[in-house]
């Protein structure tokens, strides 16, 4: 018994050794320009260890993104466990959008990874489409619901239609201040929430003037 289960705890380290060097190179090179020899030249590894673990290339992309998704979304839920109460639209936005800028910086080798497979063809030939799918949604919810409890005190029914104009556009900024971190990088995600605070508490309330009108 005690044989198995170290044979366990060494083929568990062995599958995380093989995810974080998936998941740092593979952010850097994309998927098609990581060939499993360069897998096993960063982990050490015989490439039948990936393929004991994964079964295949792609296997282990999936692996990678459900493993990243998880921690993402995971850190989404910490950041977010105690929302202040009170506060204008503008300060409980900022509240929020700071906190997710935290769990963009903690995360960027899964988020590069992310954009990488949106902007190429490649999750739809390595069968992770509809993890980026999914990603995509998970996440637009969560932004929906942000920006509603930021406009609760304006009631359920305003605070729902504000957050159903705006969560893409929360999501866009998002993306659109990644990326730009990542051609600036004196530019953090973080550095930009201020202003996209602004900008949706903004909206948010020329949507708020225009139900009440």
């Amino acid at each position: 018994m005690e044989s198995e289960r170290t044979g366990n705890r060494r083929g568990q380290r062995s599958r995380e050794e093989i995810l974080d060097a998936a998941s740092r190179v593979m952010a850097a090179r994309g998927y098609a320009g990581t060939p499993i020899s360069v897998l096993t030249a960063e982990t050490g590894l015989p490439k039948s260890a990936i393929y004991h673990h994964f079964h295949s290339k792609g296997g282990l992309l999936s692996a990678v993104m459900a493993r990243g998704a998880h921690a993402f979304f995971d850190g989404m839920r910490k950041a977010h466990a105690q929302p202040p109460e009170g506060g204008t639209h503008r300060e409980r936005l900022t509240w929020y959008l700071e906190r997710t800028a935290s769990v963009f910086a903690d995360n960027p080798d899964f988020l590069r990874l992310h954009m990488l497979l949106i902007l190429s063809s490649e999750a739809a030939e390595a069968e992770v489409a509809d993890i980026i799918s999914q990603v995509r949604t998970e996440g637009r919810a969560y932004m929906n619901v942000m920006i509603r409890s930021a406009f609760v005190a304006e009631g359920p029914e305003v605070a729902a239609t504000v957050a159903d104009r705006l969560d893409y556009f929360g999501i866009a900024g998002f993306d659109g201040a990644f990326i730009a971190s990542q051609a600036d990088p004196g530019r953090s995600v973080t550095s930009q929430m201020t202003r996209l605070a602004d900008a949706m508490a903004a909206l948010g309330e020329a949507v708020v003037a225009e139900l009440r009108g």
